[in-house]
């Protein structure tokens, strides 16, 4: 009976740490519903590219995926509001990465902030 009852704490406490941590694994329905939309997302992505594009997409998902993402939520949103006549090419998918990666380019500035010192570098003080 003290087996059961150890066995039925440890139980208790893995839950606890697993909500507390907000492991995924924890919750099935949150798990499905991202199975869901994934499933989703792909089957709206094989109907708006074409093999190639397909490819290049998924290697670019491998290398920047925060960039990948931002590309299949434009063609997704493109798809949605009808403005895809037909398949995206390698060649359209290409220009689609152009224009997002031109949307999200960081600037980036140097700003050089001098200290004023009381005595000059001409003086010679020995």
């Amino acid at each position: 009976m003290a087996d059961e009852e150890l066995e039925a704490l440890r139980q208790q406490r893995l839950a606890e740490l697993q909500a507390k941590h907000g492991d995924p694994s924890a919750d099935p329905s949150q798990q499905e519903a991202k199975q869901r939309e994934a499933e989703i997302r792909n089957t709206i992505l094989a109907q708006v590219l074409d093999q190639a594009a397909r490819a290049r997409l998924s290697n670019l998902a491998l290398v920047k995926p925060d960039k990948a993402k931002a590309v299949e939520n434009y063609l997704i949103q493109m798809a949605r509001f009808g403005q895809l006549a037909g398949k995206v090419s390698e060649q359209g998918l290409i220009e689609i990465l152009e224009k997002v990666s031109q949307q999200t380019e960081k600037k980036t500035t140097v700003k050089f902030n001098r200290r004023k010192v009381l005595d000059s570098d001409e003086e010679d003080d020995y």
